[in-house]
């Protein structure tokens, strides 16, 4: 089979490496240029120096046409931008990892609808798609933990959200927040109540079967003091049994490769450096727990868009993901 020839715009930052990592190890991927205005010039192992002895390439302002898909990596707003700036072949796929057309009344470009890339929600759809919207992190964790409520019709009531987000998931971009010597041995709250992933977990939701609105919605994200992860703990009351609750999370994502629930209660760190999702649900009285575990920069970013990107070009959905938790 014919290599997909592949582009990258915004390749210096976090999410941007992480997919050089995966994509330089795929084995059905040809990387044919990285775009980034800041480092034009410089070998990608110079900027990412885990890629040394892994890639020759070169960062460029330069882009080629002869690619079959683009991923953009760039920031919230930057990418629509981009677009609107450069011009690009109407057949080449495009994933986007902003936010910029996730949202349905806003996903239209030159006539083409972006389509949501949540696999365990609408992987038929992904295969089908010419572009798409890479889902946001906090977004991922949360809706993996609700999506199956919301399809079997029990998601009724309000939902309660805490959830933590590695220091990554801010961007390489250094702020006040960000800096290791404010970061290191805290915690805090920001945007309670009103998280900008607030409104794609709200549509997804709806999508899938439920009738909640963003206001039922009670989601308090925390930054940790740790580089890479999100986890996150959700409850709302529920009629069903555990038991119950285990088999339905068991059958929803019975056919979905990277999701999975399990048995005992979960940490962090059996995910990090993976693609995968770690559920584990718990029974209280009428409340219905259930913990949700992904790392950022892969499930809840990088890592997602090469599954998008292996559905829409027909190969298995797995490829170049099969990656090892970084346990201890």
């Amino acid at each position: 089979m014919k290599k997909i020839k592949a582009g990258i715009v915004g390749g210096a930052g976090y999410t941007g490496g992480e997919l050089l990592r995966l994509l330089v190890n795929h084995p059905q991927v040809e990387i044919t240029f990285v775009h980034s205005n800041s480092n034009a010039g410089n070998l990608i192992s110079d900027v990412h120096t885990d890629l040394t002895g892994d890639t020759d390439l070169v960062f460029t302002q330069e882009l080629t046409q002869e690619i079959d898909v683009l991923f953009l990596c760039v920031g919230h707003g930057d990418a629509r931008k981009f677009l609107e700036s450069h011009e690009i072949h109407s057949n080449i796929h495009l994933i986007d990892l902003s936010q910029d057309f996730r949202l349905s009344n806003n996903a239209t470009y030159k006539g083409s609808e972006f389509v949501y890339g949540l696999p365990e929600l609408q992987r038929d759809a992904i295969k089908k798609a010419q572009h798409i919207a890479n889902p946001g992190c906090f977004a991922t964790c949360i809706q993996l933990a609700l999506l199956p409520l919301a399809a079997a019709g029990v998601l009724t009531d309000e939902v309660h959200i805490s959830a933590t987000t590695g220091s990554t998931g801010a961007g390489q971009s250094l702020s006040q927040t960000t800096h290791f010597s404010w970061r290191n041995n805290n915690a805090s709250v920001y945007k309670a109540f009103e998280h900008q992933h607030l409104n794609e977990i709200t549509q997804s939701l709806q999508q899938a079967g439920s009738s909640l609105n963003k206001d039922q919605l009670n989601f308090i994200p925390y930054r940790g003091d740790f580089p890479r992860g999100i986890i996150a703990s959700v409850y709302t009351k529920c009629s069903l049994t555990q038991e119950e609750a285990v088999n339905l999370f068991e059958s929803y994502y019975k056919e979905h490769p990277f999701t999975h629930l399990l048995k005992k209660n979960i940490d962090l760190k059996q995910v990090v450096n993976t693609n995968k999702c770690f559920l584990y649900v718990e029974k209280h009285g009428d409340k219905l727990l259930i913990v949700s575990i992904i790392d950022n920069l892969l499930k809840g970013a990088s890592g997602q868009a090469v599954q998008n990107m292996n559905l829409i070009f027909g190969l298995d959905e797995q490829a170049g993901l099969k990656l090892k938790a970084a346990a201890f």
